[in-house]
């Protein structure tokens, strides 16, 4: 389990191994793992993922299963089937699968998403970079963009864990309670799509760590912000308008979506000039100053960054009830995932150089689906 701060994390915690059995070294890791730990599971698909190849790269043809056969053999060459791509191996729930290796996974992983997207463009995604801060509403997010592959590494931060009253909107199981949510997304993420590369930040954004969320091994190409601290919010949007990073944000309330382009506007105000207070407050000065807000205070700057008049009837009933009847900032599975859709489709066109604009959106389905 990781809790909100682990000192003894490491990358093995989330992150898979890969074993390729052309490097002798890694042959010889795997069989000693396999010797060394109890009750491996493993999976062994690759013909099938094969046959997928084989189809996709003969689409007008109508093979039968001698001639998707023949072209498999063809393929691999004299290498034993068990030898070809790559074993991954996934620490913490002991699974070992079988895969095709990077390029031709992609190549087949991303092949329903022809020509919505197109070639150049899925080869342009794999080289962005997204950092996600909030992984309750940003999990939804995360994994939209993971199963589109509209980036090619995300960074993940949260300092909190998976409890039993966050499952109302987040896609887990009951056996992972307790694990911290950024870790718990990108295990998600790395067995759907071992390749894209996830750091995890499970202290969340901090003074230590904020530099590296936003630059470490190249500069973040996108931020979401999803998280529920007002400091952070106000200081991760200081610090991309400081890096001439875009900003997008679900509130999962009405639909609203908000887009700040720090990247072709590098002079445009905060939350659309609804904050001008801390317009010229250092970042990490900043999430000092608003470190221990009480209720009433978090409210009083959500009332100034969303404006009440953006804000749901429901949603103002339930400010009225918080920490009366009601401890959480309520939100919903549907406005949720339809967030996870939303902010992936926009995320995808500013990366595509599709969408310039800063604004907000609305897309609310009280309004738009209702007697």
């Amino acid at each position: 389990m990781f809790h909100k701060t682990d000192p003894n994390l490491r990358k093995t915690d989330y992150a898979p191994l890969f074993f390729r059995w052309k490097n002798p070294n890694d042959k010889d890791t795997f069989d000693k793992l396999l010797a060394s730990v109890e009750d491996i599971k493993i999976y062994d698909t690759i013909e099938s993922q094969l046959a997928e190849l084989v189809k996709i790269t003969h689409p007008s043809e109508k093979l039968t299963e001698e001639e998707i056969e023949m072209h498999i053999q063809k393929h691999i060459g004299p290498i034993p089937i068990a030898a070809y791509g790559v074993w991954v191996y996934y620490p913490w729930c002991r699974e070992m699968v079988h895969l095709l290796d990077e390029e031709e996974f992609i190549k087949v992983r991303t092949n329903r998403n022809m020509f919505k997207v197109d070639p150049a463009q899925i080869s342009l995604l794999r080289k962005k970079k997204i950092g996600i801060i909030g992984l309750s509403v940003g999990q939804s997010i995360a994994l939209t963009l993971a199963m589109e592959r509209s980036c090619g590494e995300l960074h993940l931060a949260d300092f909190d864990t998976i409890e039993l009253s966050n499952m109302n909107r987040l896609k887990a199981g009951v056996q992972d309670l307790g694990i911290n949510k950024a870790i718990f997304a990108a295990r998600q993420i790395a067995q759907l799509d071992p390749f894209i590369k996830v750091r995890c930040f499970p202290s969340g954004i901090t003074e230590d760590n904020m530099e590296a969320f936003f630059t470490e091994d190249g500069r973040l190409d996108i931020l979401v912000e999803e998280c529920d601290s007002i400091a952070v919010k106000i200081a991760s949007r200081l610090m991309a308008k400081r890096l001439k990073i875009p900003v997008v944000m679900d509130t999962n309330d009405k639909g609203m979506l908000d887009v700040e382009r720090f990247d072709i506007e590098p002079g445009r105000p905060l939350f659309h000039g609804r904050l001008a207070t801390v317009e010229e407050t250092d970042p990490y000065r900043m999430l000092k100053l608003l470190k221990n807000l009480s209720t009433e205070e978090k409210i009083n700057y959500l009332a100034q960054i969303i404006g009440m008049e953006n804000v749901s009837d429901s949603m103002k009933s339930s400010i009225g009830q918080l920490n009366r009847t009601i401890i959480g900032w309520p939100q919903l599975a549907s406005a949720v995932t339809l967030g996870g859709a939303i902010v992936t489709d926009t995320c995808r066109k500013i990366l595509l150089g599709q969408y310039h604009s800063s604004e907000r959106v609305f897309i609310d389905l009280e309004q738009q689906i209702k007697d």
